[in-house]
């Protein structure tokens, strides 16, 4: 199988190349195995092809290759974490030209003890340009900022968006033999073929290589993703000696993207099901899937009173073949399987993302007030725009457009002027008082 190209992310990393700021160390996060070992990859082809660079400029290691760490001369510790950062940098110093600009690309960072002292030696060398992969959070919040003075960009990346599955799809860069229209209520066609596909068989890049096999792709995501990623950034971290309690978290989240929680809900739901698990047990937990990139946290906003709120969030999955591998059911949760990969795409095209509440009103409801929120699915801002508004539906165009009427309703109370979305499988577009309306399989593929 040929390399899928990230268009976006390999975009990025040439725009700073072109830049020339080699004083700043350019780092791409993300969740193990959604594609950063090969993005480098690419992006080493086309300096190679592209920008005149010699392949003696580049300096590349992955420090998940126990042959390369081996030749390095680095040992791995009691908690499987590379220890001598000056062995590294080192060897690195000796292979640098003195001459010439040199291109240094270090894979999974955060493996190694005290990276950042090497990072930093790296970085303030004039005739180095460095690259960073890493897998873990964690390993960075506390250190970017301090250590490197601000002067670092951080890319970040997640496994294959819907647009981007599709173009591995149509550059026959895959098989599509098993792909099948679907005859449901849309009536078919490739795009939602390949949506099906997407949502059971996951965007992790490497499941495009296993032909549609759901057995395999179901090992993949739950032994090499899931268990490798639970095993090394939170098991260890958290010092947790029986697994299960975690799976039962994950299993929750998983199964409730989409839905507004919290600690106490997320306890709450889980003692009902015979699982006890404590809040502040859960907070580690959380604390871990986030930092692992596995999940993404949504927060509420005021859209009225412009602040964020210290309330519910939702969570959503980074991948939702993984979700699927993980709870082993499908077919269902139509509506927030769509929110999620809409919440998904909208950070893949730059936006800050929360939940608006619009205001709280009291309804009558079987002779009883209640009070009921008022929300929009996301309220999104990228840094300098303008606020959009979006909200997400399965379908809206039925007989009697009662559903389109509730889901257009929550938009209809926002006063301002900014422009406002509803996304739906339903075919064609339109507007509704200055709402738009459109395909999302082509609002994701555009």
């Amino acid at each position: 199988m040929k390399l899928i190209d990230r268009p976006k992310y390999r975009e990025l990393l040439e725009s700073w190349f072109r830049l020339k700021q080699t004083d700043l160390v350019k780092i791409v996060t993300g969740a193990r195995r959604c594609g950063k070992s090969k993005l480098l990859t690419i992006f080493q082809e086309s300096l190679l092809a592209n920008y005149a660079v010699q392949s003696e400029q580049i300096i590349n290691i992955n420090l998940e290759d126990p042959l390369t760490t081996k030749e390095i001369g680095l040992v791995t510790n009691n908690d499987d974490m590379l220890e001598s950062y000056e062995i590294l940098l080192d060897f690195i110093l000796k292979k640098l030209n003195p001459k010439t600009m040199n291109y240094v690309f270090i894979d999974e960072i955060q493996r190694l003890t005290d990276w950042h002292h090497a990072a930093n030696g790296l970085r303030l060398r004039d005739n180095v340009d460095l690259y960073l992969t890493g897998s873990n959070a964690y390993m960075f919040s506390s250190d970017l900022a301090n250590v490197f003075g601000g002067r670092y960009i951080e890319i970040k990346m997640r496994p294959l968006s819907f647009r981007e599955y599709v173009s591995a799809f149509r550059q026959n860069l895959v098989r599509l033999d098993e792909i099948q229209p679907n005859a449901g209520v849309l009536g078919g066609g490739e795009l939602l073929a390949l949506y099906d596909k997407y949502i059971t068989e996951s965007g992790f890049p490497q499941t495009l290589e296993m032909g549609g096999s759901r057995q395999n792709i179901n090992d993949y995501l739950t032994d090499t993703v899931y268990r490798n990623t639970i095993q090394k950034d939170i098991i260890k971290r958290f010092g947790i000696t029986d697994s299960t309690r975690l799976d039962n978290v994950v299993r929750y989240l998983f199964d409730n993207v989409g839905n507004e929680t919290s600690l106490r809900r997320i306890e709450k739901g889980l003692k009902a099901d015979g699982r006890n698990v404590s809040a502040p047990t859960i907070d580690n937990y959380v604390k871990g899937l986030l930092d692992s990139y596995l999940m993404y946290k949504c927060n509420k906003y005021d859209i009225k009173g412009k602040s964020f709120l210290n309330s519910d969030a939702k969570y959503y999955a980074v991948d939702m073949g993984l979700r699927t591998a993980i709870l082993k059911q499908e077919g269902i949760d139509k509506g927030r399987i769509l929110e999620n990969i809409v919440y998904l795409e909208l950070l893949n095209r730059g936006y800050d993302v929360s939940v608006g509440k619009v205001r709280t009103k009291t309804i009558t409801q079987n002779g009883k007030k209640e009070k009921k929120t008022i929300e929009i699915d996301f309220v999104a801002q990228k840094s300098g725009g303008i606020v959009e508004y979006y909200q997400v539906a399965w379908l809206v165009m039925n007989d009697n457009l009662e559903t389109l009427r509730r889901e257009l309703a929550s938009l209809e109370e926002i006063r301002d002027n900014f422009p406002k979305y509803l996304l739906t499988m339903d075919y064609g577009s339109g507007a509704v008082g200055g709402i738009k309306r459109l395909n999302v399989l082509q609002w994701l593929t555009e």
